[in-house]
């Protein structure tokens, strides 16, 4: 990558700036030894890759410089494995997520986060410090989110001042706004929930088997941790249907209710006939949603999550409980400050950033990102925090980076040891992901009992006829002992 190297910030190759193939086409690869990203390119229809202009990688021998998905797996999945059995696991999801999940279902992408939050007549000044504010941390637009923070800035401006008739002008767009963004995450969900038949199970399926790869850790390790920016209900809707519990700040059952003094709660079994410490439900994670959900509202000093059912058409009937009376989107929790974090400061959402930092900033631990762009500075700094511990390490899955916000990160963090790249279609496409790279979701003592039999039997250098690509036992056994 010799123009590359010359360069003190990471671009894409040269190769693509001077024929401007889309950049999704792109893919970046840096596990194990790799000191920088590898970058590739499909051959014909995607069964082949070849390495872009200028680029080498110590595992492509062949001379043509083509490889397949044989040769990435057998890089990918014995370290991603490794990875996985961490003391201490965490997986952050972003909304890439989402729109994956939702693209197998429907064939196109969810909701995105676009939107005016005002059409009245403080809309031109809302807009420009929003845009100002995304600038800041980064983005060249604005948001939803970011408009909504700047406009309750103001309406608090308003109120202070008293201008009345203004503040409920803004109050009402405002209000308006809020709904709108909810019917948008609401119909993200529907467009799942009432797909295709066919489609709509291989969505769910894809989504059980890439939680249980994360969430089947063996009995002497610390829980899976995991975080989401999502509004949305789809891991909890995953979940479900992989009889995965979830363990969050909310108890109760009717409308749970949000508690900051949530002890180290855990769910254990006495196994029968042996007699000692309890042992760890297989089963269980711990869920914590940094940036509020569609169906948690603000009742008086409390935070509730509602019976909001997945795929609703609106949230407006269910704010109509006697428990909830006089609540209306104002109350929705859906909307944290991504630009600035002063919200993070305030309730609740001090209490989830402590439980990210928590779960994270330890040796041993490994934080796993999927559709995270990096867009967020108030989760950058805790994984910025995180990787000052050298024996910590991070691994970012996106399908693309086209605004190249991770790359930049990536430079910027300056640890390249501790970090692993996964960007792109024929990495992190969420199918090809689960069915490829990602670990089976059992790694129990039957999986080591295995592979230490085939090395009795076979050596350390275990014939190709031991090999089974189809279920990986091979790669499992070398990236597990």
């Amino acid at each position: 990558m010799t123009a590359n190297e010359q360069q003190p910030k990471l671009t894409r190759p040269a190769e693509q700036e001077s024929d401007k193939r889309p950049p999704q086409k792109i893919n970046i690869l840096k596990v194990r030894d790799d000191y920088r990203p590898v970058y590739f390119e499909p051959v014909d229809e995607g069964a082949k890759f070849k390495l872009c202009k200028d680029v080498k990688a110590s595992w492509v021998t062949t001379t043509d410089r083509e490889f397949g998905l044989k040769e990435l797996r057998s890089r990918v999945e014995p370290w991603l494995t490794s990875l996985f059995q961490s003391e201490h696991l965490s997986f952050l999801a972003g909304s890439g997520l989402t729109h994956a999940v939702h693209q197998i279902a429907t064939g196109g992408p969810a909701a995105g986060m676009s939107g005016d939050v005002s059409e009245g007549r403080f809309r031109s000044r809302i807009l420009a410090a929003a845009t100002a504010s995304a600038k800041e941390a980064g983005r060249d637009e604005s948001n939803i989110e970011d408009q909504i923070r700047v406009a309750n800035e103001l309406l608090r401006g308003l109120e202070i001042f008293g201008a009345d008739k203004h503040a409920k002008a803004l109050r009402e767009d405002l209000l308006k706004s809020l709904l709108d963004f909810s019917q948008s995450i609401l119909e993200s969900e529907a467009g799942i929930a009432k797909a295709d038949k066919t489609k709509r199970e291989q969505a769910f399926n894809t989504l059980v088997t890439f939680l249980m790869s994360f969430a089947s850790r063996t009995g002497v390790r610390d829980r899976l941790n995991i975080f989401t920016t999502n509004y949305d209900r789809l891991i909890e809707a995953g979940a479900e249907l992989a009889g995965l519990h979830l363990l969050d700040r909310f108890l109760g059952n009717l409308m749970p209710i949000f508690r900051s003094s949530r002890l180290d709660l855990d769910m254990h079994y006495n196994p029968p006939g042996i007699r000692g410490e309890p042992r760890y439900l297989e089963g269980v994670a711990r869920f914590t949603k940094l940036h509020g959900s569609v169906d948690w509202v603000q009742s008086d000093e409390d935070i509730r999550r509602i019976g909001l059912p997945f795929g609703a058409d609106t949230v407006e009937p269910y704010l109509e409980a006697p428990a909830l009376r006089g609540i209306n989107a104002h109350a929705l929790m859906i909307y944290p400050n991504a630009a600035k974090d002063r919200e993070t400061a305030e309730y609740p959402y001090v209490e989830l950033f402590r439980d990210l930092a928590a779960a994270v900033c330890r040796p041993n631990s490994t934080l796993i990102t999927y559709g995270y762009s990096f867009g967020d500075e108030h989760i950058n700094r805790v994984i910025r925090d995180m990787l000052t511990i050298p024996s910590t390490h991070l691994v970012v899955i996106s399908r693309s980076d086209q605004l190249g916000r991770i790359m930049k990160t990536y430079e910027e963090l300056g640890r390249p040891s501790q970090i692993s790249l996964m960007i792109g279609p024929a990495l992190a496409d969420l199918q090809t992901l689960t069915e490829t790279f990602l670990p089976k979701a059992a790694i129990d003592k039957t999986t080591f009992r295995m592979s230490e039999l085939l090395k009795q039997r076979y050596g350390t250098e275990q014939p190709p006829t031991a090999q089974s690509p189809a279920t990986g036992d091979t790669h499992i056994a070398e990236g597990s002992s």
